[in-house]
């Protein structure tokens, strides 16, 4: 399945039916009067969170979607049905955005949310509704609604605990695969992860979320490489692992760099937990790498950790500490939410 992060679609609700004009006529019962019946109610355009997706590729080549028009209304004050309603499917953790792209109509990141984002209009009253003591034959009836339409964007960020970040080749692929079932493409060449990966992480008999996303270079902010769209998709993340190459460029400069990208993309990524680790500290000797410890430990402060996906060295110890940061995340959300309630609304 292709990778769709963003999507521009058109809606439009049914138009609500037209009422009816009709009288009584039957045998023997004269001057039966007005019997229209109202015309239904027009279908909604409705958007739903649903489980087992993570794309946005079913709107790929289906922009356009539009609800049913209600049914006229009929004699013998019969009513016509509700048009059908258009129910669109997206993921957990898709943005409804109105046409400007920038004023945010919905949020949608969990399971089973659901919004109208369009409202089918409202059927017409049959003639029965003008009947009067002065006019008891009324012959006019009104037409349905017109339906709403509007123009939206659709754009996709994944719900992960954790993110990988990183320039291209740092090991971030190769890290997803040997810690998850995730089936990333490896290659020794840069920027093989052209969309972003998700892997189920199992840490002692518990499990996250983790997503990786394609290198990022410097420039990436101003459309360089692949720009830095997809650092959407970690915004969500509660910690960030940094992999920096040991075999590459200078450690501290690697750094550096990943971090004003980050800086300029915005979104709070650089208050995120972060844990740097130098990558593939197996593929070098003992003086690169303590020459390589040093520039990073200069550049972000503290101690990195020493990491080789290949070999498995300290893979075991970063997940449990990704582990950790989640935890203590979550259980301040859920603090958060608590103290919320227990406020309640004051006047």
């Amino acid at each position: 399945m292709k990778f769709l992060d963003e999507a521009k679609i058109y809606v439009r609700s049914g138009d609500g039916g037209a009422g009816a004009v009709s009288f009584r006529r039957e045998k023997f019962i004269e001057f039966g009067g007005p019997d229209g019946g109202d015309g239904g109610k027009g279908g909604d355009v409705i958007i739903s969170c649903v489980q087992g997706l993570n794309t946005l590729i079913d709107y790929r080549f289906q922009q356009h979607f539009k609800g049913k028009t209600g049914t006229h209304g009929m004699g013998k004050n019969r009513a016509g049905a509700k048009g059908a309603d258009a129910i669109l499917q997206v993921p957990a953790g898709t943005q409804i955005y109105d046409e400007d792209g920038e004023t945010l109509l919905a949020d949608l990141t969990q399971t089973g949310q659901t919004i109208r984002i369009a409202r089918g209009g409202n059927g017409g009253f049959g003639n029965t509704h003008f009947k009067t003591s002065t006019n008891q034959a009324p012959r006019r009836a009104n037409p349905g609604q017109e339906g709403e339409e509007r123009t939206l964007w659709l754009r996709l960020k994944l719900i992960a605990d954790a993110g990988l970040v990183g320039l291209p080749n740092a090991g971030k692929s190769t890290f997803l695969a040997a810690v998850s079932a995730a089936k990333p493409k490896i290659a020794d060449y840069p920027f093989t992860t052209l969309h972003p990966n998700l892997g189920v992480v199992a840490v002692d008999t518990r499990e996250f979320v983790l997503a990786d996303i394609p290198g990022l270079i410097e420039g990436a902010h101003e459309g360089h490489g692949l720009g830095d769209r997809f650092l959407g998709h970690i915004e969500r993340c509660r910690v960030i692992l940094h992999l920096v190459d040991a075999t590459g460029d200078p450690a501290g400069k690697a750094y550096r760099t990943i971090r004003n990208e980050l800086e300029a993309y915005g979104g709070d990524l650089v208050d995120k937990p972060e844990i740097v680790a130098l990558s593939k500290v197996d593929a070098v000797d003992a003086a690169t790498l303590k020459l390589q410890m040093q520039r990073l430990k200069r550049a972000c402060g503290r101690t990195p950790v020493k990491l080789s996906s290949a070999s498995g060295a300290e893979v075991r110890s970063t997940l449990r500490a990704l582990l950790t940061i989640i935890d203590e995340a979550k259980a301040q959300e859920q603090s958060e939410s608590a103290q919320e309630k227990d406020q309640g609304w004051q006047p």
